[in-house]
């Protein structure tokens, strides 16, 4: 079937902010397919390290940080993009598969994230660094449980200007994997509107997260935030409302 000029030029476009996503091992692992007014998302063998990830865990999660990229690209054009993860069962390299359907008004939010995905990331902690404010790392849990997975803080030294914490699903499925990685990366974006960095890894077998997740839970990256603390004082509670609206920040000035 041929694909319309208009949802291909895109479709393209969207493949483009697919690819800013953070990746494993500094290999994008995956390649995207424009067919059938589609977007789907394959695993690429010939890119695909199994030696380093045989389960292809990995592979899922930075595939589907790569999606909520293509999401907001989608939005950013005017698109509502509809996704199904692992949309035949007959053709398991292909991960995900993504349709442009009727118009989309962008939010505020989605504004802020889809320019904070034109940033590089940064994963370093600021020189002037602080934890985030527990409003702050609620929010960043609230953007992880829209994509279906939680954020759990770690126990952490007092000392250290860093907060630990545990990025989780319900399942260790290659669906489940998927979703922990559109997870990661909204929550990386909305982080990173807030001047906070984040390093992570998905080695997550490290003391205190079974004391912190609840039955069923499966923890799938362990993350460092890090607020610059020059930046922060750019942002405050917003002056109305602030007893109704705990956790909302907003940049000022």
């Amino acid at each position: 079937m041929n694909v319309p000029v208009a949802i291909r030029a895109s479709a393209e476009r969207l493949v483009v902010a697919a690819t800013m996503g953070p990746t494993i091992h500094d290999v994008h692992a995956w390649r995207f397919k424009v067919a059938s007014g589609l977007i789907e998302v394959h695993a690429d063998p010939a890119r695909f390290r199994p030696a380093r990830d045989p389960l292809g865990r990995s592979l899922h999660l930075s595939s589907g940080a790569a999606l909520v990229n293509l999401r907001l690209a989608a939005a950013q054009l005017g698109h509502e993009a509809v996704v199904r993860l692992l949309p035949d069962a007959g053709r398991p390299t292909v991960l995900a598969a993504v349709r442009l359907a009727g118009r989309h008004r962008m939010t505020r939010e989605e504004r802020l994230l889809y320019a904070a995905t034109l940033r590089p990331f940064v994963a370093a902690r600021p020189v002037d660094a602080a934890r985030p404010p527990v409003p702050l790392t609620n929010e960043l849990g609230e953007a992880a449980k829209l994509e279906g997975a939680a954020l759990h803080p770690l126990p952490t030294a007092k000392e250290m200007p860093a907060q630990r914490a545990v990025l989780t699903t319900h399942g260790d499925s290659p669906a489940e994997w998927l979703r922990a990685g559109q997870a990661l990366q909204r929550l990386l974006l909305s982080g990173t509107v807030h001047a906070v960095s984040t390093s992570f890894t998905f080695d997550v077998d490290v003391p205190g997260v079974d004391d912190v997740t609840e039955p069923g839970e499966v923890p799938q990256v362990l993350l460092e935030l890090a607020q610059d603390v020059d930046a922060r004082r750019l942002l405050k509670p917003p002056v109305a409302r602030q007893h109704e609206r705990q956790g909302r920040w907003q940049r000022v000035g």
